[in-house]
């Protein structure tokens, strides 16, 4: 595996009214700095705009394939965590897995499922 210069950390949240996407966003926002500018961080924050609602379409078909989503309506966990379009936490991080998450995606290993 190649190690990577930067990753994509998107969370999934729903609103300012949702509280466990607060903490999801808050937990996220605490470790981003310690990564110098090798994190992008982006809030998709489904409940404000046509774009956020678009990539939320797209993670969650990314989760569950096409099919699933069309059919059933399958759609990624609120709040959830993605590194690199993969779904990786769905459930507030405790700051050590997170930070665990992030080194091996910046290390050039896919992301894994994590569920505390």
């Amino acid at each position: 595996m190649e190690r990577r210069d930067k990753v994509l950390l998107e969370v999934i949240y729903k609103g300012h009214a949702c509280l466990p996407c607060h903490y999801m966003d808050k937990a996220v926002q605490e470790v981003v700095p310690r990564y110098d500018g090798r994190v992008e961080y982006r809030r998709v924050c489904i409940s404000e705009s046509r774009e956020a609602k678009r990539r939320f379409v797209e993670l969650s078909i990314a989760v569950y394939g096409e099919e699933a989503f069309r059919r059933h309506l399958k759609l990624a966990p609120v709040p959830s965590l993605f590194i690199d379009g993969k779904l990786v936490f769905d459930v507030i991080p405790p700051r050590q897995a997170l930070e665990e998450a992030i080194e091996a995606a910046l290390a050039g290993h896919p992301p894994g499922h994590y569920r505390h």
